[in-house]
C-alpha cells in the first residue's frame, strides 16, 4: 500500500470515528429516551415483531422468515446509501450507532411485506399487485406522516415518487430471490423424489 494509499484510509477511519462520535452526542441530546419520538421509535420496533410472533403462519415459517430476511436486507442497503449520500436523514432513533432507521428496515418494512406475502399465499391472490400497494402505502402514506412528525427529513430532489420507485425495486428483488430459492428447492425435492423411487 503506498504512502498517499494509507494516508487517505487513515483520513476516512479518523473521520468515521469523528461520525460516529458526533452521533452519539446528537442521540444523548436529542434522541434519547427522555424524547416522545424515542417511545414512538421504540414502539414501531417493537410491536411488529409481537405481532409477527402471534400472526405467522408457522407452517411456511422458513419461507416467510427468507423473504423478509430478504426485505431487510435489500431496505438496509438503499437506507444506508441514501443517508450517506445526503439524500435523507432520520432525526430519531432508537440507537445512536446506526445511521439508517434501524427501526423501519429491521422491524416494520419486513414484518409488513411477511404479513402481507403470508396474506397473498393463503389467498391466492396477486402478489404483485399488493405489493404494489403496500409500497404505495409506505412511500405516500407514511413517509408523509414520518416527515410531518419530522421522523424522516428529504433532500437534494427526493420525493415521495422516487420512494416508491426505490420500494418497488426492492420489493421485486426480493420476491425474484425468494421465487428463486423456492424453485431451486422444488427442483431438488422433485429430483429426490425421483431417485427414490
Amino acid at each position: 500500500m503506498s504512502g498517499d494509499q494509507q494516508k487517505a484510509l487513515e483520513h476516512i477511519r479518523e473521520t468515521l470515528k469523528d461520525y460516529s462520535a458526533e452521533a452519539r452526542d446528537y442521540w444523548l441530546s436529542y434522541s434519547h429516551g427522555g424524547t416522545w419520538q424515542f417511545w414512538v421509535s421504540v414502539a414501531l420496533l417493537v410491536i411488529p415483531l409481537i405481532v409477527l410472533v402471534f400472526a405467522m403462519d408457522r407452517k411456511r415459517a422458513l419461507q416467510l422468515g427468507f423473504f423478509g430476511y430478504n426485505v431487510h436486507v435489500w431496505f438496509i442497503y438503499i437506507d444506508h446509501i441514501g443517508v450517506m449520500h445526503g439524500k435523507w436523514e432520520y432525526p430519531y432513533k432508537v440507537f445512536p450507532f446506526a445511521p439508517i432507521s434501524f427501526v423501519l428496515d429491521a422491524s416494520l418494512v419486513p414484518v409488513t411485506f411477511m404479513l402481507v406475502y403470508q396474506w397473498v399465499l393463503h389467498r391466492g391472490k396477486n402478489r404483485y399487485l399488493y405489493f404494489t400497494l403496500l409500497c404505495a402505502a409506505f412511500s405516500f402514506v407514511l413517509k408523509p406522516i414520518m416527515v410531518r412528525l419530522n421522523l424522516f427529513r428529504m433532500y437534494e430532489g427526493m420525493n415521495y415518487l422516487y420512494l416508491f420507485l426505490l420500494y418497488l425495486l426492492l420489493m421485486l428483488l426480493s420476491v425474484w430471490i425468494t421465487a428463486l430459492f423456492l424453485h431451486a428447492q422444488d427442483r431438488a425435492l422433485k429430483a429426490r423424489t425421483k431417485s427414490d423411487a
